[in-house]
């Protein structure tokens, strides 16, 4: 098991996310890092980058890492198309700082051109952020499908004939709570993971787990769907503040131990 770094405090916790997956899937491969760039085609210090946070990877590299850690290429892909597009805003705050206009001349009589450069950049700017939703929007569909896929798969062939029949997309997915103690911590039979970063827009098994936990932990977030939306923040929410913990909303490893080791309301 290699001794990682700590990742740098501003990432985005979806780019977290997907740098932690990665490095999961080099321990389990227990590829050294010059192994790893002679199996991916990518250099070594290439892959010190990516696994240190200091460079975002890209496609086919994450693609590369999940044929050598043995992990399914679609999921960790749609991963990393939502750490792209967090990366790619956190570099426009950071590089698009404000004019220096005290270093600017005086505007002479000919000088007629900010007001049509301006114009322009709000324009781009606008088209950028209708981009950014729709993908956001198309990324969700993608997570949603998949998840509802995998528990069609995990129900048995029975379930799947009688869902193959109805339209995925029309039919909401409800998950059973399975609550158990198993050495002094709660599990609700969907997912075990304690470190797992969960926010707004994420779905699947992990997010019903939380969903599971909070309902015992008296925060009920609504329907267990799997899908992390507004509900389910608020629900995280007041549980942080009862429990003491930084009210962000997002269910990191503080969050995963409170939910697993709380007393029921």
């Amino acid at each position: 098991m290699s001794r990682w770094k700590e990742l740098p405090a501003e990432l985005h916790p979806h780019v977290h996310q997907l740098i932690v997956r990665l490095r999961r899937l080099k321990d389990h491969s227990e590829l050294s890092t010059r192994r790893l760039a002679a199996k991916t085609g990518y250099s070594a210090k290439s892959w010190q980058r990516y696994l240190n946070g200091r460079s975002l990877p890209p496609r086919e590299a994450v693609e590369a890492m999940a044929r050598v850690g043995g992990d399914d290429p679609a999921r960790l892909l749609v991963m990393h198309e939502i750490a792209a597009q967090r990366w790619a805003e956190g570099r426009a705050v950071t590089t698009d700082t404000p004019e220096d206009f005290s270093a600017t001349p005086e505007h002479t009589p000919t000088e007629k051109q900010p007001y049509g450069r301006h114009l322009r950049v709000a324009v781009t700017a606008g088209a950028v952020v209708t981009a950014l939703s729709v993908s956001a929007a198309l990324l969700l569909a993608v997570r949603l499908t998949e998840a509802r896929a995998q528990l069609a798969h995990d129900r048995g062939d029975a379930v799947a004939t009688a869902l193959a029949t109805v339209s995925e997309s029309m039919v909401p997915v409800i998950y059973t709570c399975r609550l158990e103690q198993r050495d002094g911590r709660w599990y609700a039979g969907l997912s075990r993971t304690t470190d797992i970063l969960l926010s707004n827009t994420h779905v699947g098994l992990e997010v019903a787990e939380a969903q599971c936990l909070l309902h015992r932990a008296g925060t009920a977030p609504g329907e267990i769907d799997g899908v992390f939306g507004p509900k389910t923040r608020r629900a995280v929410e007041r549980m942080q503040k009862q429990n003491g913990l930084i009210v962000n909303g997002v269910i990191d490893p503080p969050t995963w131990q409170a939910l697993r080791e709380a007393a029921p309301r």
